[in-house]
């Protein structure tokens, strides 16, 4: 699958102002629980100051906001930076490609991406940046579509390839971006494929615990 970083982010910038609501359909709720399980393993404490990459319009960024806590909303889509601004005023929105990030060395107590590292088209450099802007001691959690197993696991297959673009054609914008979606997701790395990655990488405690069945996969790491 080739994934230029223009034309992904100009799919989105299609979708952006029906994003939100699109996944909430197409998950079937659970993505609220998922952003749960993300805040729950960065446990967001005061003074910490937190990147939230592929943030698109900061609704995964609002779950981590709390007192004391600076959360940097990420994106490489100008149109979902635009939604999310208007959206969430109380974020610090930031132009970030993954592969390329605009911060100073160890500049964040946690560092973040859900449902995007499938779309950068470098994932080792990618993950070679969230460990250079991450303190020492500092988190990495990556929320990830994932390939669940066994009868359960072709079921989902079934509902990537037939049903999901079935109903994105009723209440999406761009159908064609929920196909590239289903596409994206058997193209990613298994769990503990993924897990070998971000050891590569340079992170250490590396560890991951499937939700919903494995249709998600929360990994989970430390700088050195």
């Amino acid at each position: 699958m080739q994934k230029r970083p223009e034309d992904v982010s100009r799919m989105f910038d299609e979708v952006a102002e029906t994003y939100d609501r699109t996944n909430d359909i197409l998950s079937l709720g659970q993505s609220k629980l998922w952003r749960k399980s993300v805040r729950n393993l960065i446990n967001p404490e005061p003074k910490q100051r937190i990147l939230d990459l592929a943030a698109g319009t900061g609704t995964s960024s609002m779950a981590l906001l709390a007192e004391g806590v600076q959360v940097v909303a990420a994106d490489f889509s100008k149109g979902m930076l635009e939604v999310g601004k208007k959206r969430h005023p109380e974020l610090e929105f930031a132009f970030a490609d993954a592969t390329k990030l605009p911060f100073k060395d160890k500049e964040f107590d946690a560092v973040t991406i859900s449902f995007g590292i499938r779309n950068v088209e470098d994932v080792d450099k990618a993950l070679s940046e969230m460990l250079r802007v991450t303190k020492p001691g500092g988190k990495l959690v990556i929320c990830e579509f994932s390939h669940p197993k066994g009868l359960f696991g072709s079921l989902y297959k079934f509902y990537l390839k037939r049903f999901m673009p079935f109903v994105a054609k009723l209440v999406a914008k761009n159908p064609e971006a929920y196909s590239y979606l289903g596409e994206s997701i058997e193209a990613w790395p298994k769990q503990v494929d993924f897990a070998t990655q971000i050891e590569a990488a340079g992170f250490e405690n590396v560890g991951y615990k499937n939700l919903s069945l494995g249709i998600v996969a929360v990994h989970y790491g430390e700088t050195p």
